[in-house]
């Protein structure tokens, strides 16, 4: 679960590990991996024509993107704990709400803690800043890109688990 404010990301200790792990993996084996392969294709010649070492080189650039998001994350994260089963919204809820009629089952946090069987809203999207701090039964609204006004009632809220 995390929380993100200006500068400070919340994370459950499964969830800094699990990443903490991730970023291990590509700085280290990830990384010599990757070398080899470019390694491998640029030896096949001439560079412009040879589509695996461009490939490569692509994808190094997108594993080195992804280091550095996860080195920010974890610099500035803080470890903690789950959010209490009280059944008020707040970071590394699963939501159930009513939303403008239609009922919708999300997780109020960040994309990094979840899996993908769960869409996921961030504290400061239009309907997690008006859901933030409601209890079960409680209703809000929120402003659509459109101007309309959407109505929200809390259906059930729990710790996510995943």
């Amino acid at each position: 679960m995390t929380e993100t404010s200006a500068s400070v990301t919340w994370l459950t200790q499964e969830a800094y590990d699990r990443l903490k792990a991730e970023l291990d993996h590509l700085a280290g084996p990830g990384r010599t991996e990757i070398a080899k392969r470019i390694e491998a294709a640029r030896e096949e010649g001439d560079l412009r024509e040879n589509g695996g070492y461009h490939a490569a080189k692509e994808e190094q650039g997108k594993q080195e993107a992804r280091i550095r998001q996860l080195n920010q994350l974890l610099e500035s994260a803080t470890v903690g704990e789950r959010p209490a089963d009280d059944g008020v919204v707040e970071q590394g809820m699963v939501v159930t709400a009513e939303v403008g009629g239609e009922s919708m089952r999300f997780l109020l946090g960040s994309r990094e803690v979840s899996d993908d069987s769960l869409d996921v809203y961030s504290e400061r999207s239009p309907l997690g800043s008006a859901i933030v701090g409601l209890k079960v039964g409680d209703s809000s609204a929120y402003s659509a890109p459109s101007g309309k006004q959407v109505p929200v009632k809390i259906l059930d809220a729990k710790p996510y688990t995943g």
